[in-house]
């Protein structure tokens, strides 16, 4: 993966002149919880196998869709059991759903100004996804004054069910670390609501909220998985991976796509659980 180094000293200037070009930018909100929702995908489902193979993948502004479906279609995100995608369009995620023959949600959560195109999260598997749902989340981004939203889905795996949140929260400059941590107990007490094991994924753009996930049961399944993102010459933990419920979830292994070939600002991240 190519990243731009630059000094301590000209961070500041990079990170402000950034801000300042998000600033002129607007989001349009889609707050209505029942869409707009695409839907789709006619998969055959695949032979059970004791393994569940999770994917997570912010695909910056869902540009380069060419090669992240060469990535997903590669070890180890390749055969993957759930992928949840964030900063996507609904061209995007039909096209890769199409070519990896997977069925999809998707809802967006806004429409951006300075792209002209919507801007959410999905969730994709060759099982079912049944009970699709949006989960809007409080607090406006003090940036592009966008609302985020999750897309939730119930992955029908053969004789097991589990509820999927792809999420993607705001950058550190759009909102604070307490609205931040609101947006988390947003998800949680809607987790609260699932008598399935639940999968809780996505770019959550801050490391620290995993305490949180902790706290309520959750295994962090990428804990360790070490850098995903690098803004002005420094290594953040951005995307996560987070199991409740799980049986044998205690034997897994995770990762994060070392390079990802100038696909996303982001490095794709990965965990396979050992089921019994």
């Amino acid at each position: 993966m190519r990243f731009t180094k630059h000094t301590s000293r000209g961070a500041g200037p990079l990170v402000v002149a950034a801000f300042l070009a998000s600033a002129c930018a607007t989001a349009r909100n889609y707050l209505d919880p029942e869409g707009p929702r695409h839907l789709g995908g006619a998969a055959r489902a695949p032979e059970l196998r004791p393994l569940l193979r999770i994917v997570s993948f912010n695909i910056e502004y869902g540009r380069r869709i060419d090669v992240a479906l060469t990535l997903l279609g590669e070890a180890p995100l390749r055969d993957a059991d759930v992928i949840a995608l964030q900063e996507m369009d609904a061209p995007g995620v039909e096209r890769i759903a199409a070519t990896l023959e997977l069925n999809y949600v998707y809802f967006p959560s806004s429409r951006l100004s300075d792209t002209g195109r919507d801007f959410g999260t999905a969730i994709l598997s060759p099982w079912p996804l049944v009970e699709p749902r949006k989960l809007v989340l409080p607090h406006a981004s003090r940036i592009k004054g966008g609302r985020r939203a999750v897309t939730i889905a119930t992955l029908d795996r053969g004789m097991d069910r589990y509820r999927v949140y792809s999420v993607h929260l705001p950058s550190p400059l759009g909102v604070s670390g307490a609205q931040r941590r609101d947006q988390v107990r947003t998800i949680l007490a809607d987790v609260e609501t699932s008598a399935d094991p639940v999968l809780v994924l996505g770019d959550f753009n801050t490391r620290e909220v995993g305490r949180l996930f902790e706290e309520q049961d959750f295994l962090w399944l990428s804990k360790t998985v070490g850098t995903t993102t690098r803004r002005s010459g420094m290594r953040f933990s951005f995307d996560h991976i987070f199991a409740r419920g799980l049986p044998g979830a205690a034997t897994y292994e995770a990762g994060a796509v070392r390079d990802n070939r100038g696909t996303s600002d982001h490095r794709p991240v990965w965990a396979v659980v050992q089921l019994p």
